[in-house]
């Protein structure tokens, strides 16, 4: 007899809405190489609109990840860095683009929308 499917648990649920969402963990990758300022961020990841840039840091420096810090000009600056328990996903992180390295096509870009579609197998 199969025994009942229990669900992925409240942890990783909490998890996952935060560092499910598209982006995020670019940003925390970069990030994960020392601190950057916003334009630098922007640069280093291809594709993300600056709206949705803000968005993620915003979210990242609710939960505790990332410190924003303004840099007195001139000119003004902010640059943006880990925390403790930012840099503690660093692990996760590497052993999950390992995974994909090895268990995951490279995904081809739809140059009609940008967007990326998995390569068929």
């Amino acid at each position: 007899m199969a025994q009942e499917c229990s669900g992925a648990g409240e942890a990783l649920t909490r998890v996952f809405a935060l560092l499910g969402k598209r982006w995020t963990g670019l940003v925390l990758a970069v990030l994960m190489q020392g601190e950057a300022r916003f334009a630098e961020l922007r640069r280093s990841i291809p594709g993300i609109s600056e709206r949705m840039l803000s968005d993620r840091l915003t979210e990242l420096a609710a939960a505790g990840l990332l410190v924003r810090e303004v840099v007195p000009g001139p000119p003004l600056g902010v640059n943006y860095r880990l925390t403790a328990a930012g840099e503690a996903l660093g692990p996760a992180l590497w052993a999950l683009g390992s995974w994909a390295e090895s268990h995951l096509d490279v995904l081809p870009t739809d140059r009609q929308n940008g967007s990326e579609a998995p390569a068929s197998r």
